[in-house]
C-alpha cells in the first residue's frame, strides 16, 4: 500500500532527478551557448562552474537519501534517487576533470616547439583584432613553464626536402580539420586556425618549415585568443600534428 509518506518521498525523488537533469543541461549549454555567441566565454565558464557545484550537491543529497529507511521502503523513490545520483556524477565529472587538468598544467596559452625563436604570425594577425591575449611571445618566463610542463614539445626533423615537408604539413593540417588561413611556400609558413568543439574557442597556429642538413625542420606555435590557461589544449594540438605528420 502506498502511504502519503511514500508519495512525498517519490515527489522529492522526482524533484531531485529533474534538478539533476536541469543542471546537466545547463552544463552542456554553458559551452554551446558560448560557441553560438549567446553569451561571453566568462559567463559560460561561470554557468559551468555553478552547475558543477549544484551537481555535486545533488549527488551528495541523492546518495544520502538512498540509504534512509523511508527511501528503502519506497522502490520508486529509490530508483529515482539512484538515477539522480548517476546523472549528477556524470555531469559533474566533466568540469571536475577540467579543473584537475587546470591544476596540473601551467597558466599559459602560448605553446611552441621553438621557445628561442618562435614562429611568427603574419596573415592571421588581422583575425586577432579582438583577441584578449597578445600575439607577442612571453619570453623566458613562459618558455620555462612550458619546458617544465611539456618537455616533449620539440621540433620535428624529417628527411624530406622543404618543399615535400611543406606539402605534407599542409595535408596533415587539413586532415586534422584546421582551417588554412595562409600558405607561403617561399617563406615556409602555413597559418591556420582550430576551433574547440564545446566552447568554440578559436586558437591560432603557425607552422614553419626550414631546411636542416639534408632534410627539413618543422616548428609549430599554437596560441589561444582568450583565457589565461588553455587547459593543455595547445600542447595536445601540437603533439597530435607532429605525430600525424611523422606517421604520414
Amino acid at each position: 500500500m502506498t502511504t502519503d509518506l511514500d508519495k512525498k518521498w517519490t515527489f522529492f525523488a522526482q524533484f531531485c532527478l529533474c534538478l539533476a537533469v536541469g543542471l546537466s543541461v545547463a552544463s552542456v549549454m554553458s559551452g554551446f551557448g558560448t560557441r553560438w555567441q549567446w553569451w561571453g566565454f566568462r559567463a559560460g565558464l561561470s554557468v559551468l562552474r555553478w552547475a558543477a557545484f549544484g551537481e555535486i550537491a545533488m549527488a551528495v543529497i541523492s546518495l544520502s537519501c538512498i540509504f534512509l529507511p523511508v527511501a528503502r521502503s519506497s522502490g520508486k523513490a529509490r530508483v529515482l534517487l539512484l538515477a539522480a545520483l548517476v546523472m549528477s556524477l556524470a555531469a559533474a565529472s566533466v568540469p571536475v576533470r577540467m579543473w584537475m587538468i587546470v591544476r596540473s598544467v601551467p597558466m599559459i596559452h602560448d605553446i611552441t616547439t621553438d621557445t628561442d625563436n618562435p614562429p611568427q604570425f603574419d596573415a592571421i594577425l588581422k583575425l586577432r583584432k579582438n583577441a584578449l591575449n597578445p600575439v607577442a611571445y612571453g619570453g623566458q618566463e613562459i618558455a620555462g613553464q612550458q619546458h617544465k610542463a611539456y618537455p616533449d614539445i620539440t621540433p620535428l626533423v624529417l628527411s624530406l626536402s622543404p618543399a615535400q615537408a611543406f606539402e605534407r604539413s599542409l595535408i596533415t593540417a587539413k586532415n586534422l580539420g584546421w582551417k588554412i588561413v595562409s600558405r607561403n611556400e617561399k617563406k615556409g609558413l602555413i597559418e591556420a586556425t582550430d576551433t574547440t568543439f564545446w566552447f568554440g574557442f578559436t586558437d591560432d597556429i603557425v607552422i614553419r618549415i626550414s631546411p636542416q642538413d639534408n632534410g627539413s625542420r618543422i616548428d609549430l606555435r599554437s596560441l589561444s585568443r582568450v583565457g589565461k590557461s588553455d587547459v593543455g589544449t595547445n600542447a595536445k594540438r601540437i603533439r597530435e600534428f607532429l605525430k600525424a605528420l611523422k606517421n604520414s
